[in-house]
């Protein structure tokens, strides 16, 4: 997805890209049919056993690999999400499996949307610094270099553990989830842990 274009598939094709505007609503329309064909081929896996935070983390771990494995998938997913029927029939499923652990329809919603949104957004930091890898590993040193030598940060730094970026993001996800669910159990409405959400942030 990260190469396509209107005219790349028309060569591909043979044809014009006039004759490809016959068959698809321009490079929005190309996009979303492939788009949602990607989404179309998760099929996400329910361990009956896991509770709310567990299941949540599995769903957005199986959604940030399914997107690394496919090159542009997660800008297009960060441009609009659902957009079209693969979407919508992936949060489905995972609506579904959340109301079988206690949730409402509507709250399952919400709660699905948000580490959904919250996984696309790593998975697309994780993209770009895949593409800029080699500039990036300079500037990393760089800043690594300024951290050893800051004489507040030098000591905590330096004591921290060498995580890697799967184990990062794995770590990240379940704060986040944690959080949410913690919000957000299954049986609260959705007013009340939105209300509870706005209180908190009143002031700030």
């Amino acid at each position: 997805m990260r190469a396509l274009s209107l005219n790349a598939v028309a060569s591909r094709l043979d044809v014009s890209a006039a004759a490809l505007y016959r068959h698809v609503e321009g490079r929005w329309g190309l996009e979303r049919l492939l788009g949602e064909q990607l989404l179309g081929e998760l099929q996400l896996h329910d361990d009956p056993a896991h509770d709310p935070v567990q299941h949540l983390l599995s769903f957005g771990l199986q959604l940030r690999e399914h997107s690394i494995e496919h090159p542009g998938l997660v800008t297009y997913l960060q441009t609009l999400f659902p957009r079209g029927e693969g979407g919508r029939a992936l949060l489905s499923t995972e609506v579904e499996a959340l109301v079988r652990r206690g949730y409402a329809p509507d709250a399952a919603i919400v709660l699905a949307s948000a580490v959904a949104s919250t996984t696309i957004g790593y998975a697309a930091a994780e993209e770009s610094q895949q593409l800029h890898a080699k500039e990036l590993d300079a500037q990393r040193t760089h800043a690594t270099q300024g951290l050893l030598a800051d004489a507040h940060l030098h000591q905590p730094h330096s004591v921290l553990p060498q995580i890697d970026s799967d184990s990062y993001v794995r770590l990240l996800l379940t704060a986040a989830i944690r959080g949410f669910v913690d919000i957000a159990p299954p049986g609260r409405d959705v007013e009340i842990f939105l209300a509870e959400l706005r209180a908190i942030g009143q002031g700030i």
